[in-house]
């Protein structure tokens, strides 16, 4: 890693000396990781679907390259830079979503992809962390501002992408972003009556959804069977763990990527587990809890209100994201179809993780508090 004096005022200078080294060198490791599980578990799956065989990971690398661009162009922001950002790349996710909706082709039961200048991208995705920091900002402002409804204000536009998400339908990218505003409500200060009340909408919200889409109904029937009845992916998924046992088969050498369709995407922790074994999942559970523990406390030290309903959010939209990803491919919950943060192949996946840490390195950083006064927007 270079360096800079202390004496220069330049502003990577600045950055260097005050944005969280730990948190970007723990997302650093995650991305290497990734691209090291992508390299070994997509071969495979594109040979079976008639690509060669380095098809997905040349993608994967450009991949990289521009989210690595996203996180460092993003962690140097100031606060009202990424507010703005934010703010824009939440109407823009609407707008497409919108599209999906219209001209969107459907995968498993559900439209969330479009295809725009011949990439593939799945726009809600990105709805979670900007999402996050339009809420902050209006809770925020709810605190600032004796008469400004910033709490009836976030609670509509929770209303929209809860409803924009439903129509696609994707139940779980719902539930993760409902965590996320239920804990923004309550670091703001959100009477424990109504976090009860809320609570169980949720609940009724989740029994509305199991008689409602036929995919959810499925899901959670085949997470409650076990044995031979349990999902193919999942069956497989459970015996690539438990051949890769404590220390794994070696890289490569794994078989359950020839049998998975999503080995390289929703699966790649199995691919790990039984390559690698236990050890290589406990670093990556380490990884990700450590990023979202360290933010967590980074953002907790803070005065400014705004800093610490965003960085919140944006940590616990990823670890939740994270635990997910992981439980679900250890039939520890139903699937999700949820990419694992820097590790899965995708463009989506991964800009929209770019997107989340590097807003999230921004709103840590040092000075960013001092940055924001006397800053409204």
């Amino acid at each position: 890693m270079f360096a800079f004096s202390r004496i220069n005022r330049s502003r990577i200078a600045n950055w260097w000396w005050t944005v969280d080294k730990v948190t970007l060198s723990l997302t650093l490791v995650l991305i290497f990781i990734g691209a090291f599980l992508v390299f070994s578990a997509s071969p495979s799956v594109a040979r079976r679907i008639g690509f060669d065989d380095y098809h997905f990971i040349k993608r994967q690398l450009v991949f990289i390259i521009v989210s690595i661009f996203i996180i460092f162009f993003l962690s140097i922001q100031r606060l009202k830079t990424i507010r703005r950002i934010a703010i824009i790349g939440y109407v823009l996710t609407l707008v497409l979503m919108v599209m999906t909706l219209l001209a969107g082709y459907e995968t498993k039961g559900a439209s969330r992809w479009i295809r725009l200048f011949g990439f593939s991208l799945q726009p809600s995705e990105f709805i979670k962390p900007t999402f996050v920091i339009v809420s902050a900002w209006l809770l925020d402002g709810s605190k600032k501002f004796e008469d400004f409804p910033g709490g009836l204000l976030s609670a509509g536009l929770f209303a929209l992408t809860a409803g924009m998400l439903l129509l696609q339908p994707d139940v779980g990218m719902t539930i993760v972003v409902s965590c996320i505003w239920g804990f923004q409500l309550f670091l703001a200060g959100l009477p424990m009556a109504l976090v009860a009340a809320l609570g169980l909408i949720a609940v009724a919200g989740a029994i509305g959804a199991y008689f409602t889409f036929d995919h959810v109904h499925d899901r959670i029937q085949q997470f409650l069977v076990s044995g031979d009845k349990l999902g193919y992916q999942v069956r497989k998924s459970l015996e690539a763990f438990a051949n890769g046992n404590l220390l794994g088969r070696g890289p490569g050498e794994g078989s359950v990527k020839l049998n998975l369709p999503d080995a390289h995407t929703d699966f790649i922790f199995a691919v790990a587990g039984e390559e690698f074994g236990i050890w290589l999942c406990l670093i990556l559970v380490a990884l990700f809890a450590t990023i979202v523990i360290r933010s967590l406390c980074i953002s907790l030290k803070d005065n400014n209100l705004f800093i610490i309903y965003a960085s919140a959010g944006l940590a616990a939209s990823f670890g939740l994201q994270g635990i997910i990803n992981m439980a679900s491919t250890l039939h520890l919950m139903p699937t999700k179809g949820m990419t694992l943060p820097f590790i899965s192949y995708g463009g989506s996946s991964l800009f929209a993780s770019a997107l989340t840490i590097g807003m999230l390195l921004a709103i840590t950083r040092k000075n960013s508090s001092a940055e924001d006064k006397d800053e409204t927007f």
